[in-house]
């Protein structure tokens, strides 16, 4: 397994790349044993999975819980996405950057998005079907979210008309939000 923080100076997001061990029948993988993950530097209680299943061109998100911040441990069962995390932190330094990786069943990448990011993703294949860990529980009334097409954000997504919900539509541009909802800057 190897981890390292992702492009774009988001030093706090990591692409993971675990071991597969390959032969004529197919592969094997650990999606995740917390002892590797805490040696490696990645010390995070999971509490919840989370299972979704889109098709191609659907974009889902930017989304983030501010009362009860969700780190996410992504990775793709089935078909290819385009993940992305945006720092929404006020005060840090990285405020409004973004990174994005291609997580798909080939090459069985990871990306470990912490607390105070946004998240989205849009599915690249025919269907994608896209699992993820988090830190905190689900919590309803402390949804929040980002614009995808944030101009001032500007995720150079793959597809420029997304198959988006009613809701994601609806979203603000991250100068829309007040202060109060927006997560704070912390180190981890």
């Amino acid at each position: 397994m190897t981890i390292t923080a992702t492009p774009m100076a988001l030093p706090a997001v990591l692409l993971i790349e675990p071991a597969a061990f390959t032969d004529s029948r197919g592969f094997f993988l650990e999606t995740y044993q917390r002892h590797k993950y805490t040696e490696a530097g990645l010390n995070r209680s999971f509490v919840q999975d989370n299972h979704s299943r889109s098709r191609k061109n659907v974009l889902r998100g930017l989304h983030y819980q501010l009362k009860h911040p969700q780190g996410k441990l992504v990775y793709t069962v089935s078909g290819e996405i385009f993940d992305v995390a945006v720092d929404i932190r006020r005060g840090s330094p990285t405020f409004g950057q973004w990174t994005g990786a291609r997580l798909s069943d080939a090459n069985h990448r990871q990306l470990f998005i912490p607390e105070g990011f946004a998240h989205g993703f849009m599915v690249l294949s025919e269907s994608a079907d896209v699992v993820y860990k988090c830190t905190e529980f689900y919590a309803h009334g402390d949804e929040y979210g980002i614009y995808w097409g944030d101009e001032t954000i500007a995720i150079d997504w793959p597809e420029e008309q997304p198959i988006l919900s009613e809701k994601d539509r609806e979203l603000p541009a991250i100068s829309a939000i007040a202060e109060d909802c927006l997560p704070v800057y912390q180190l981890y």
